[in-house]
């Protein structure tokens, strides 16, 4: 399927202006970079603890990262989830050490029940432990004596909270969980249902954030350099020199713009550049690719006249598959929630950022260098090599006593002096 069969753009001749821009958004990135102390790392690479949780109604995300940050030191984090079917928080913080832990997650599960718990001084049947609900009806009447039946009943419970989605909404519920009268009557009197739940809490080191940080840069900079030794030995060095200068721009300025629109850059952002890397270098290379075929086949114009014709030539290539993509990475910023809010934003200004340094940041590498070439004195002539520099008309021969004698132009006579 072709979009364009034949287009005849000048790329090379625009290449000015969108180096120029390139150049703005690389400076203004690292600009926004140096000023604010460097970019900003999720909990993933600073070390911290995020919790989700779940409220049965829309809770007041201003008043409770206001509470949360007079209770807790450090960094801050409420973010709204999406698309989940029930409302639902991501609230992150710091931790300084490993200790800090229990006690953070200790003040936000008081900071919420203060919002949105039960009853006082009463065990939040939607967050508590199975030990909590065994201790809390061990020994009620109704309650199964054996140690095992108990169990059996407090994990029922425990099941059927998770089948509400974390909530339970009224103690009449639990008939469905084989929870007799009496043990919903001791509930009631006993425990309260929190309007809250804490769905799940993940935990990352400072330390364990440090080596995940460096692990992830030396991913970056190894696939760089696998590809740049890859395209170097499959065209010529300069090739992959060309291909690795414009992946790394597209990484540069996609982290610049990731600073200046201060978001967090965690291991999913990492994928997604990761992904950009390869994406963008296969998108350069097809371009390549088309110029090393048409250096083979063509034997006239000038090298700006072949990387244009290569251009146009893969232009509707590109456009297909760099548009399908970036619909799709479009799709996931808008409608994917905050979640992946990071990982389709470094996807989407990837694709764009990626698809023209293809065409204008790495087409007119070549361009320079072959300008570049092309001004040094020529050397002997061979495969791929410019022809060697022509004789002059009048040679040196060796005389039969080793002397030199210049060669006298036709129709002359050889004067002898005696």
């Amino acid at each position: 399927m072709e979009l364009f069969r034949e287009t005849h753009i000048d790329f090379l001749g625009k290449k000015w202006l969108f180096i120029g821009l390139s150049l703005v958004l690389t400076v203004a990135g690292l600009a926004s970079w140096i000023l604010k102390g460097g970019l900003s790392y999720g909990i993933d690479f600073k070390g911290g603890a995020e919790m989700r949780v779940r409220f049965q109604e829309n809770p007041p995300v201003d008043e409770i990262r206001k509470d949360l940050g007079q209770k807790i030191k450090g960094e801050i984090s409420v973010q709204p989830v999406v698309n989940t079917g029930a409302p639902e928080l991501l609230i992150g913080t710091e931790i300084a050490d490993e200790t800090a832990l229990n006690q953070n997650r200790e003040l936000i599960e008081q900071a919420l029940r203060s919002m949105f718990g039960g009853g006082a001084g009463k065990v939040d049947l939607n967050n508590a432990s199975n030990d909590e609900v065994a201790t809390l009806l061990r020994g009620k009447p109704g309650v199964p004596e054996g140690e095992d039946d108990l169990q059996k009943l407090v994990a029922a419970i425990r099941d059927h909270r998770i089948a509400k989605g974390g909530l339970i909404r009224s103690m009449d519920e639990l008939t469905g969980a084989g929870a007799s009268p009496p043990v919903i009557e001791t509930l009631k009197q006993n425990a309260s249902l929190g309007k809250f739940a804490i769905l799940s809490t993940e935990v990352v080191g400072p330390k364990i954030g440090a080596e995940l940080k460096k692990k992830a840069i030396l991913a970056t900079l190894y696939a760089l350099g696998g590809m740049l030794i890859y395209i170097a030995f499959r065209f010529e060095w300069i090739y992959g020199l060309a291909a690795v200068i414009a992946v790394f721009h597209d990484t540069l300025i996609t982290l610049g713009l990731f600073s200046l629109t201060n978001k967090e850059i965690s291991l999913t952002v990492i994928a997604a550049l990761l992904t950009l890397v390869g994406y963008s270098m296969n998108d350069t290379i097809v371009v390549f690719d088309r110029i090393r075929e048409n250096l083979k086949t063509s034997r006239r114009g000038s090298m700006t006249e072949l990387i244009n014709l290569s251009i146009n030539q893969t232009l509707s290539r590109t456009i297909l598959t760099s548009g399908l993509t970036f619909l799709t990475a479009l799709s996931l910023w808008i409608f994917g929630g905050p979640v992946l809010e990071g990982f389709a934003f470094a996807l989407v200004v990837g694709i764009i950022v990626g698809t023209y340094s293809s065409i204008f940041v790495a087409g007119p590498i070549l361009e320079f260098w072959n300008d570049f070439s092309n001004r040094k004195p020529a050397v002997a002539s061979g495969p791929n090599r410019p022809a060697s520099i022509e004789k002059p008309a009048a040679t040196i021969e060796k005389s039969g006593t080793d002397k030199p004698a210049v060669n006298q132009p036709a129709g002359k006579k050889k004067i002898v002096r005696r």
